[in-house]
């Protein structure tokens, strides 16, 4: 049962993934503009942004710990469930080509899509007045992933998932 399930999953999330795949029609300016959406959840960006509020001073260091602690455990989760699955990207099944390189061989879930997600939460937190746009331009962020051929909508919002559940998980021991 829970194989054919897994597989209507992978057949539904394929199938949504090619209609939502923007790579092949999309002018290159607004690719372009897509690209520098997606590498906001880079490593580079995220860590960035995560370290920030140490760098603010004590007022900050609250949420500091948080960004830092909800990207680190978020990331460790996310690789742990990459290394376990073993879905392979898109661009291994269909002849999309994608927009970015792919930093993983591995799509389920979506490191960008976590770790923007886990910084909009966090900081949504620490600044309630800035939830919509954050958890907007995060969700914006996984779009981005599925529209440039990288990953599968499933592996996106399960990455958000993991980042929403690691942000609530240290909300509640207080971290």
């Amino acid at each position: 049962m829970s194989g054919s399930l897994l597989s209507r999953l992978d057949a539904h999330d394929r199938a949504l993934f090619t209609r939502l795949l923007l790579t092949p029609c999309v002018p290159m300016r607004r690719r372009a503009t897509l690209i520098a959406l997606t590498h906001l959840g880079g490593a580079s960006v995220t860590i960035a942004l995560a370290l920030l509020p140490l760098l603010l001073g004590a007022r900050w260091m609250t949420l500091g710990r948080l960004t830092t602690m909800s990207l680190l455990i978020s990331h460790l989760v996310v690789q742990l469930v990459k290394r376990t699955v073993g879905r392979p990207q898109p661009s291994r099944w269909t002849p999309s080509v994608t927009s970015v390189r792919e930093p993983d061989r591995f799509s389920f879930p979506s490191g960008h899509a976590a770790a923007a997600m886990s910084l909009a939460v966090s900081y949504a937190i620490a600044i309630p007045l800035l939830t919509l746009p954050l958890v907007a331009l995060a969700a914006l962020v996984g779009a981005t992933r599925v529209c440039l051929g990288v990953h599968y909508p499933g592996d996106v919002a399960v990455g958000q998932l993991i980042a929403i559940a690691t942000v609530g998980v240290l909300q509640l021991v207080g971290a």
